[in-house]
């Protein structure tokens, strides 16, 4: 994925301030804030995998759970018609709206990874 990292299966974002001449990023997909910096590719990679250690690590001191990405749900707000017309044709189909929409949602993201 073009200016992103991973590590541990978390992922990390990569930008770069010309003004400070510093790359620098934060951990995505989670809400905890996790940033690091580096002066070049490799500082960079290092700050990254030390500041998820970091994180993983603290949250172990203090008893509490790692917040993970991609829990598997997330809420999305389509508007009254939109709703109305999945349900209909999750309702049509003889599925869940769940199963409706994870449905398309495979079918489009296949089709975007053989395009």
């Amino acid at each position: 994925m073009k200016d992103m990292m991973r590590y541990k299966n978390y992922y990390g974002s990569v930008r770069y301030s010309d003004e400070d001449k510093v790359f620098y990023g934060k951990v995505e997909f989670i809400r905890a804030l996790v940033s690091y910096e580096g002066t070049d590719v490799e500082s960079l990679r290092t700050a990254f995998e030390e500041a998820v250690d970091d994180y993983l690590q603290t949250c172990k001191e203090q008893g509490k759970e790692p917040e993970h990405p991609f829990k598997g749900s997330f809420n999305v707000r389509v508007g009254s018609r939109l709703h109305q017309r999945i349900a209909l044709e999750a309702t049509k189909r003889g599925v869940t709206l769940n199963k409706y929409i994870v449905d398309v949602l495979e079918k489009e993201t296949k089709k975007q990874k053989t395009a």
